[in-house]
């Protein structure tokens, strides 16, 4: 099992499915910053200084204990208030598309350094060629075909 495990391991797929794993990392971090700390605030400017991480609709009542700021849905999130955080799924939506965007891009110019191989011509199988031998002499022999 080990022997499989390290062949399993060594594959060139593995290998550069794990860098991706960890460039992908890297890139959300990066792609997040982009977002949080260039978009959004762009577009909160753009829209009359919106900040679209404190919209939330409140579902449960705050506790009574609750020291934070009530409309600071990070701080509400933290006493495990009952809420849907649309700003947050706004943002998170955004980065999704910035992210499929760029790895659009990405891939794009990949293809177009690295051209497809085209594939040989496949041999005919042995039957199908056996076949047209057999229709041809047919057709020698009776001349109707």
């Amino acid at each position: 099992m080990l022997s499989e495990f390290k062949a399993f391991i060594a594959r060139g797929n593995v290998l550069d499915l794990a860098v991706g794993v960890i460039i992908g990392g890297a890139f959300g971090t990066i792609v997040s910053s982009l977002t949080d700390d260039v978009i959004m605030p762009v577009v909160g400017a753009v829209t009359g200084g919106v900040d679209f991480s404190n919209h939330f609709l409140l579902l449960g009542n705050v506790p009574a204990d609750f020291k934070g700021d009530p409309n600071s849905y990070v701080d509400l999130k933290k006493a495990g208030v009952a809420m849907i955080g649309g700003g947050a799924f706004v943002t998170a939506i955004i980065k999704f598309l910035i992210l499929a965007f760029i790895i659009f891009l990405i891939v794009r110019q990949a293809n177009k350094l690295f051209p497809k191989e085209e594939a040989a011509p496949s041999a005919e199988p042995a039957d199908v060629t056996l076949l047209r031998e057999i229709r041809d002499t047919l057709q020698r022999q009776d001349g109707t075909l």
